[in-house]
């Protein structure tokens, strides 16, 4: 699928895609959603972007090797779980931060980091899966 029309308007699905991927994504712990879904839908973006742009352009736009994002979750993900150690509850228990900045109050919690960490595992592995089987696509035609 390579016609004009598709690769003209392919970085504005894609940033729009990505947009939406981290509003599911932090939205997870308190309604539908969360990291999984959000990875997804991330990966879906990169996807679609490799299809328009070819593989070397995905590769060089993201800098980084999607398995080391996806190392990176899981390092991510385990360390919010093992924060809970260190007030002596069990593992994976919820520690809530709240940032008071300006008239509002931020909440931090460790379900958001894990849900952060999925999010960078389902991403990282499935745009390697899915660069992967694009590179493989351009090499038979």
């Amino acid at each position: 699928m390579n016609t004009v029309i598709f690769r003209t308007l392919a970085p504005m699905i894609v940033a729009i895609m990505l947009v939406f991927s981290v509003y599911v994504c932090l939205r997870g712990h308190n309604e539908p959603g969360g990291g999984f879904i959000g990875g997804l839908i991330a990966a879906a973006a990169i996807g679609v972007f490799g299809m328009a742009s070819g593989v070397a352009t995905v590769r060089k736009a993201l800098r980084v090797d999607p398995m080391a994002i996806a190392g990176f979750g899981v390092v991510m993900a385990g360390a919010s779980g093992l924060m809970s150690l260190f007030i002596d509850a069990p593992f994976m228990t919820s520690i809530w931060l709240y940032l008071d900045i300006g008239e509002s109050v931020v909440p931090l919690s460790t379900p958001l980091f894990f849900d952060l960490g999925v999010y960078c595992v389902v991403f990282g592995t499935l745009s390697a899966i899915a660069l992967s089987l694009e590179s493989d696509r351009e090499e038979d035609i």
